[in-house]
């Protein structure tokens, strides 16, 4: 039963997409269990980008299954233009499957994602728009659409009949906006749902079934730990729980399923949109890391925050996680820096302290505590073994998993896949 969690261990944005196709290559099925298309996942293959918002990042494999799991918020409209575009780069799709039970995003959850960002104004929350929180308020309602229902011309009338109209109420009475012709979207999605049959069964069996065989079960995590619902900066997260606890939920498995949780973390840290960000380099050095980084969404485009590499968080996103190895990823970015700074610990209203607060107002007002390490000027993109890292990277990497109790098991030095230093298999014999 070997199987691989893949999690982000900070604010997403980490890099999970190389690392998932770099293990896919070894894996028989891949596995997507939370999030929707506002997740993005860039894969390099020779000299060729692909960029994943709904799809599974094995897909580029075609002796891999790849599975859309239950817990996903699912973007019918999205997804065929990805499979599209799959296609016209000479891949099939036809090793995709859909869990029936997935919910379906539908246009009034992304117009009511637009207008209600909109509203907050200065207390915006950076969401993408593209509808994944109110579809899951559907759901947690009780009253969304399944993908199941979208393959059912009867199921998918009677369950639009019900929440169309309710939508549009909410949509012309509380923020003043046209609302939704039932029969149009019926006849939209009746069409997306014919188009998406093949694809769509009961994933659920599908892994447990891998799982029996010992087959090797690479489950994608989207997003990251601290943009978890429950155990992230909320309200400044996503909706859906992309740790470790939430592959058994969005997978239909049981937690003693789960061998190897890989946490994918920055040589650095990063953020996108509002909220504390103890070690941001609002500076030359932040604008730096970002340019050599290229530090812009997948999705959204947006330029990250940068700052510093952040051990006392990391501590509690390997807690929270169950970490039981780090791919430490664009290591390459620090090469040039003089001193290479590390938060140890936090100085809260005076008073230390080595725990990442669940308080977002006190974690606005932490101050970072570093320790320095010297840097190197060595270009590392052409390093094919730990060994030949410059010593400054091996001290700054020893001193990571010093820290952290953990392995680093995998250090990246650039965006390809050659460009992976393995030092311990991640799945299990």
């Amino acid at each position: 039963m070997p199987s691989v969690v893949i999690v982000g261990a900070q604010w997403g944005d980490e890099g999970k997409g190389k690392i998932i196709d770099y293990l896919a290559g070894e894996s028989d099925l891949v596995v997507r269990a939370q999030g929707g298309n506002n997740a993005g996942h860039t894969v390099i293959v020779g000299e060729k980008k692909y960029s994943f918002h709904l799809l599974p990042s094995g897909v580029l494999y075609g002796d891999k299954l790849n599975i859309i799991g239950n817990g996903v918020a699912f973007d019918p409209e999205g997804f065929i233009k990805e499979i599209n575009k799959l296609e016209a780069n000479g891949f099939s799709p036809e090793n995709i499957r859909i869990d029936e039970r997935a919910h379906v995003i539908f246009p009034y959850h992304k117009k009511i994602d637009a207008l209600e960002e909109a509203a907050r104004g200065e207390e915006k929350i950076g969401t993408t728009q593209k509808g994944i929180g109110p579809c899951y308020m559907d759901k947690i309602q009780r009253s969304g659409l399944r993908v199941g229902d979208l393959i059912d011309p009867e199921l998918l009338w009677e369950r639009l009949s019900y929440q169309v109209p309710k939508k549009n109420e909410i949509l012309e009475k509380l923020y003043q906006s046209p609302g939704y012709d039932l029969e149009v979207l019926y006849r939209q999605y009746r069409e997306y749902g014919e188009k998406i049959r093949r694809f769509v069964t009961d994933t659920t069996i599908l892994t447990h079934e891998a799982l029996e065989a010992d087959k090797k079960v690479l489950f994608e995590g989207a997003q990251g730990t601290l943009l978890d619902l429950d155990l992230g900066t909320y309200p400044y997260v996503t909706s859906s729980h992309p740790t470790s606890g939430g592959f058994p939920v969005g997978a239909g498995i049981g937690p003693n399923k789960i061998q190897e949780v890989l946490g994918i973390v920055k040589a650095y840290t990063t953020r996108v949109g509002l909220g504390p960000f103890p070690t941001e380099l609002d500076n030359s050095i932040g604008e730096e890391i970002r340019r050599k980084g290229k530090e812009f969404g997948t999705t959204t485009g947006r330029a990250r925050r940068c700052g510093w590499l952040d051990l006392v968080m990391l501590k509690y996103t390997a807690r929270v996680n169950g970490l039981t190895g780090i791919s430490l990823m664009l290591l390459d970015v620090l090469s040039g820096f003089d001193t290479i700074k590390v938060c140890v610990g936090y100085e809260v209203d005076g008073e230390k302290s080595l725990d990442f607060p669940p308080s977002l107002k006190k974690l606005g007002r932490v101050q970072p505590v570093y320790q320095s390490f010297p840097g190197w000027s060595q270009d590392l993109s052409e390093v094919t073994s730990f060994e030949e890292l410059p010593g400054e990277a091996k001290e700054y990497i020893r001193f990571i998993e010093d820290y952290l109790k953990i392995p680093v098991k995998m250090v990246s030095v650039g965006p390809g896949r050659k460009q992976t230093l393995v030092r311990e298999s991640v799945y299990q014999k």
